[in-house]
């Protein structure tokens, strides 16, 4: 364990912070907060609900350019693995196009691949069916998030993930192909019991058909688990 924290976890935080494409041109500072809530709705456990809001201050953090709201029900398959659905309204408000109105349907499974000594590591497959206000047709959008947390002191965790973006067709809102990589370093700070505060760096690369995009994101979330 001690060799994993000082040789593995200074690597995997020099990929996030400084893996960028070099294409890459425009670059925006944003502030990102997040509200998460998981509440168990049976008495086994086994079923569960999830809400959340995500607040996102874009612009070099002027304005309030996207804001998302997100539901799903979920099923614990095991202790590892559970699945579930869910529908998410998104308002994206961005500076001269017109503003969006998305509205979302999604499936996931989350997979522990590995538990640990406190050490775990953890999968989300997220398949997207995706539909605006503003136009017509079903986008359809794959995401793989990939989560590592390691114990750092006795109530802290390292936090670190991956996620790429692939859009499956082209449409009216997306051109096709890697659309959005985001990269993630942070610190679980518990406040009570079920209820832990992460904030952190969050790096996202926006791959475009002219000059990409590098958000650099202050991201802070709160979780709550009943």
């Amino acid at each position: 364990m001690l060799y994993f924290i000082k040789k593995i976890v200074p690597a995997v935080i020099t990929v996030l912070l400084f893996t960028q494409p070099a294409a890459a041109q425009d670059n925006d500072f944003n502030i990102w907060t997040g509200q998460f809530i998981v509440v168990d709705i049976d008495d086994d456990g086994d079923w569960f609900v999830r809400g959340e809001a995500q607040e996102r201050f874009t612009n070099d953090a002027d304005r309030l350019g996207q804001l998302l709201l997100r539901s799903l029900i979920g099923y614990r398959i095991n202790d590892n693995v559970n699945i579930g659905g869910g529908y998410a309204y998104i308002l994206t408000d961005p500076v001269g196009p017109v503003e969006l109105n998305e509205h979302r349907f999604y499936q996931e499974l989350n997979v522990k691949l590995l538990n640990k000594e406190g050490l775990t590591l953890d999968s989300r497959t997220r398949l997207e069916q995706r539909t605006f206000e503003e136009g017509n047709g079903t986008s359809w959008r794959f995401r793989n998030f990939v989560q590592l947390r390691v114990p750092i002191s006795e109530n802290n965790k390292l936090v670190a993930y991956t996620e790429p973006f692939i859009e499956l067709n082209e449409t009216q809102f997306q051109r096709g192909g890697l659309s959005v990589w985001r990269n993630f370093v942070g610190v679980s700070i518990p406040l009570a019991e079920g209820i832990d505060v992460v904030p952190g760096y969050l790096n996202q690369a926006v791959f475009r058909d002219g000059a990409d995009r590098i958000d650099h994101i202050a991201n802070v979330n709160i979780f709550f688990n009943f």
